[in-house]
């Protein structure tokens, strides 16, 4: 992996481990002005990546969360910065369940370069820069073991098809209904790119709301394997969406994720 990827690595490891105290200690749950959770493993977890981004970059600005939701948001301007998700599927962590991710991507011309997704409860983590993507597994005191390279794979005779399991809707059943697909999984967080990105699956449809931050690492990663993420349109999925009509700044559309773009092909001929 690249210098880049190797500081992305330590912050996203450094942040997991304080992650992970607060959900074996049990978290306290607070809820922002849109009613989503938020807990102090959320906030521990920021403090850290942007404290260690600051020190490593400078120059970049960092979009993150929590910050945005307190009304602290830098100027993008440059057309380089990075996003910052410290704890993506905090239903999932207030749950007790293992599918939470610490994302960080960086984003140059409205598009994820390099980024990293990592589930501290699961012990792996997906990196991707340079075209490059990686899983990364750790032992049992949380240090890199192994790399594998991943790749997206093709399409085969049936799609199977990632669903989030918090935020399904009957826009996504009807989706994997049109496109005749019967074999799908329920998964939290931002691992539903990475599943498509190590070729255990094929499309993750989302018409619920997401943020740039929940999706710019995940985005990255299966970019770099080999696939893409769309609008309903077919156009690639841009990052950096300020003052928008209707809508929030980082908001995003209604987008599809797909290992193999000939599928994308395929289904809407």
């Amino acid at each position: 992996m690249t210098p880049l990827c190797e500081v992305l690595e330590r912050i996203a490891l450094d942040a997991g481990a304080a992650i992970l105290d607060v959900y074996d200690a049990g978290p306290n749950v607070s809820y922002k002005d849109d009613q989503s959770p938020v807990t102090e493993a959320d906030e521990r977890a920021e403090a850290i990546i942007l404290d260690r981004l600051a020190v490593a970059f400078p120059h970049i600005p960092v979009v993150a969360e929590e910050a945005v939701a307190s009304g602290r948001v830098p100027d993008i301007g440059s057309g380089c910065f990075f996003l910052v998700d410290p704890l993506d599927g905090t239903k999932e962590f207030i749950n007790r369940r293992s599918d939470f991710t610490v994302n960080i991507a960086l984003i140059e011309g409205n598009v994820p370069i390099a980024g990293i997704v990592y589930a501290p409860a699961q012990r792996c983590a997906y990196v991707a820069d340079g075209g490059r993507a990686e899983k990364l597994f750790l032992d049992h005191w949380f240090k890199i073991e192994q790399r594998q390279a991943v790749r997206a794979r093709m399409r085969g005779a049936a799609l199977t098809a990632v669903a989030s399991r918090s935020h399904n809707s009957s826009e996504t059943e009807a989706f994997l209904v049109g496109q005749g697909v019967t074999d799908y999984t329920s998964v939290g967080s931002s691992l539903k790119f990475c599943l498509l990105a190590e070729g255990k699956a094929d499309v993750y449809p989302r018409f619920g709301r997401t943020m740039e931050w929940d999706t710019a690492a995940g985005d990255a990663v299966l970019q770099a394997a080999g696939g893409s993420v769309v609008r309903l349109d077919g156009s690639r999925l841009l990052y950096g969406k300020t003052r928008q009509h209707g809508d929030s700044d980082f908001a995003n559309p209604h987008f599809i994720a797909w290992a193999d773009m000939s599928a994308m092909a395929l289904v809407q001929c």
